[in-house]
């Protein structure tokens, strides 16, 4: 009788262990990943911002994503989940980074107007440097030169495509130096 409870009993066992190891439980590890990529993608969202990389909107559009990630996030946090529910949370987490590098690896057409305002505001210092004669004759010919010389660098690299953040940053600061000597000047 005994090894008839026994044998009853066995499988019984093993149908509830097998029930309770497939009930949905905490995951630390996608925890803390999906909250450390959340702060990276926010950080490179407001560093886009910041840069001029991203337009407002672009930020605006991609924070609104990322809120609406956080919310999902919150709500698996709070309760025992499945280990799909939060690999489909990281997967959109993915989605939402791509995005991410591809709206800042495309500066927008603004920040390409805005090089252009630069250029010619500079050209109008140099020009209006000569005419005033507050600019000697080498010094114009020094500071139109080194405008030339970024004037046609911008165009090439914004000939057929935006241009890189890295090529934006060099020529940005190339701009800078060249104001910052012209204001030297006066």
């Amino acid at each position: 009788m005994k090894k008839l409870l026994f044998v009853s009993l066995v499988p019984v066992i093993v149908v509830i262990l097998a029930q309770c190891a497939s009930m949905p439980e905490k995951w630390p590890t996608h925890e803390r990943m999906a909250e450390d990529r959340m702060l990276v993608i926010q950080r490179r969202i407001g560093d886009g911002l910041k840069t001029g990389a991203l337009t407002p909107n672009q930020a605006q559009v991609l924070l609104a994503k990322l809120e609406d990630i956080r919310r999902d996030y919150s709500l698996l946090r709070d309760r025992p989940s499945s280990r799909d529910e939060w690999e489909r949370l990281l997967n959109r987490l993915d989605v939402l980074e791509n995005e991410t590098d591809r709206a800042l690896a495309h500066p927008t057409r603004i920040e390409t107007m805005r090089v252009e305002d630069r250029i010619i505001t500079l050209q109008r210092r140099i020009d209006h440097g000569r005419v005033t004669g507050r600019l000697t004759r080498a010094q114009g010919r020094e500071f139109q030169l080194r405008l030339d010389a970024i004037r046609s660098d911008f165009f090439r690299l914004t000939e057929d495509r935006f241009f890189t953040q890295e090529e934006r940053e060099d020529i940005s600061r190339r701009l800078d130096l060249l104001e910052r000597d012209l204001s030297r000047l006066w």
